[in-house]
């Protein structure tokens, strides 16, 4: 499942892999973000930390103070993406009785999705103009006004409105990434990033578990929380977070705002090609656990809130514990292209799995498998990374996160409709077809090509 918690924590070992990247860590952590809100942040992190954090010779230097503000806003940030997931399928079934939830829950994602795909360059351009603190300033007041909707909402369409406004002035993740860029020398940010991607997977394993909970008391009792925790996100970033780029800001670059032009441009190197190919069968995959986790889990389970918000919760321990334990030794021993292959085959029986499984209990045990299967994706990175020299490698980010951001808008509506028309029959037709589609991975990773890349 490459969403729920992620698609969370970072850690050393990820950060490790990822040194291979220009710029840092910023890639390796946008992927685990993106998952979390029901859409990507990658666009935003690609647009805002390449350019931040490869040169930061105009930040200026904060105390530690600053960072201390930054992971609490990203502990509470997470707290509030995480309580409204186990519940919000439920306050659409509230609001119409008569649709289709689950197509409905994928046009909310990709409604927010399609937002960030076309506002993220605009959002990061207006961030290295004029400094990351009033962007996200900006983000936090849109996050609020977004849940407070959500939860004052008394008709379905209200809910796209408050996503639309979300997907607009989203970017609260990527805007601290970038400020740790400019606040921290090269050599201190994979212990930053590590600080700072766990606080914010601890409040994102919290978040669903509190969220499960109250909604099992009061539908709408989370997001009224999520809405408070955003606003006190912005009081606190309002009066205690200074700006990072107070001098050489740079100018409003219009060439930023064309989201597809880096992924045409790379996507002329010959052994770029399949690795691309195999992101994006990933990217797509990984939207059907994060569009259905909890529909399917209510439906085929029997899960109420309470339940599935635990099982996010449970996801998110068990993401965390793999990444930090298992992804640098695996990566070391097979080698990446191997650690890759591996992890892809681990999803095909995850996903295999959960189209099998009878029993709520049963979805634990395959979790180690979702969980494990993200073991390969910093290895993926760095040769993705190898395919295009020093000066293409910012370029190069902004085409991942172009790929990420059209896999979010195309994945959750084809799952949902799918799901829709195979459910009544068997539901678990979709996560079939998830682990069919990684078995293409699996062939590409096997071809000429991808192994001429991994030699790269």
């Amino acid at each position: 499942m490459h969403c729920c918690a992620t698609r969370s924590l970072c850690n050393t070992a990820i950060g490790a892999a990822s040194t291979k990247l220009a710029g840092g860590f910023r890639w390796s952590v946008a992927r685990r973000y993106k998952s979390l809100h029901g859409a990507h942040f990658q666009g935003i992190i690609s647009a805002f930390c390449f350019r931040s954090a490869a040169a930061p010779t105009g930040a200026r230097r904060i105390r530690m103070p600053a960072f201390a503000v930054i992971l609490f806003t990203l502990t509470l940030d997470a707290m509030g993406v995480g309580l409204i997931l186990p519940i919000l399928p439920s306050l659409l079934r509230e609001l119409d009785h008569t649709g289709d939830i689950a197509f409905e829950f994928g046009l909310l994602i990709a409604a927010y999705a399609a937002m960030q795909f076309v506002f993220a360059p605009i959002l990061g351009a207006l961030a290295d103009r004029y400094g990351r603190r009033p962007v996200l300033l900006v983000s936090l007041a849109g996050a609020a006004v977004d849940y407070l909707v959500m939860a004052l909402s008394p008709h379905a369409w209200v809910l796209y409105v408050g996503r639309v406004v979300a997907g607009i002035t989203g970017a609260n993740y990527a805007v601290a990434t970038a400020y740790i860029a400019d606040i921290t020398a090269p050599a201190d940010r994979a212990r930053r990033y590590g600080l700072m991607n766990a606080c914010f997977g601890l409040g994102f394993i919290a978040g669903p578990a509190l969220g499960g909970l109250l909604g099992d008391w009061w539908l709408r009792a989370p997001f009224l929380l999520a809405a408070a925790l955003n606003g006190v996100n912005f009081l606190v970033a309002c009066f205690a977070l200074p700006e990072s780029r107070r001098a050489e800001r740079a100018p409003f670059a219009w060439r930023a705002l064309l989201p597809v032009q880096s992924l045409r441009r790379v996507a002329r190197v010959p052994t770029l090609l399949p690795l691309l190919a195999v992101l994006a069968i990933i990217e797509i995959v990984g939207q059907i656990p994060q569009t259905l986790w909890v529909i399917h889990g209510e439906a085929h389970f029997g899960w109420d809130t309470r339940a599935a918000g635990l099982s996010l919760a449970a996801y998110g321990l068990m993401h965390a514990l793999a990444q930090a334990f298992l992804t640098g030794p695996i990566a070391r021993a097979l080698g990446e292209r191997r650690a890759v292959a591996a992890s892809v085959m681990l999803d095909v029986a995850g996903f295999a799995a959960m189209a099998w499984i009878s029993a709520g209990w049963m979805v634990y045990p395959t979790m180690v498998l979702l969980c494990m299967a993200e073991i390969g994706m910093p290895a993926l990175q760095a040769m993705l990374s190898r395919q295009v020299g020093e000066h293409e490698q910012g370029e190069l980010q902004g085409a991942l996160a172009s790929l990420a951001s059209v896999a979010a808008m195309i994945g959750p509506l084809a799952a949902t409709a799918f799901y829709a028309l195979t459910a009544p029959v068997w539901s678990g037709a979709v996560w079939l077809m998830g682990a069919l589609l990684n078995g293409v991975c699996l062939m590409l990773l096997m071809g000429g090509v991808a192994r001429r890349a991994a030699r790269t």
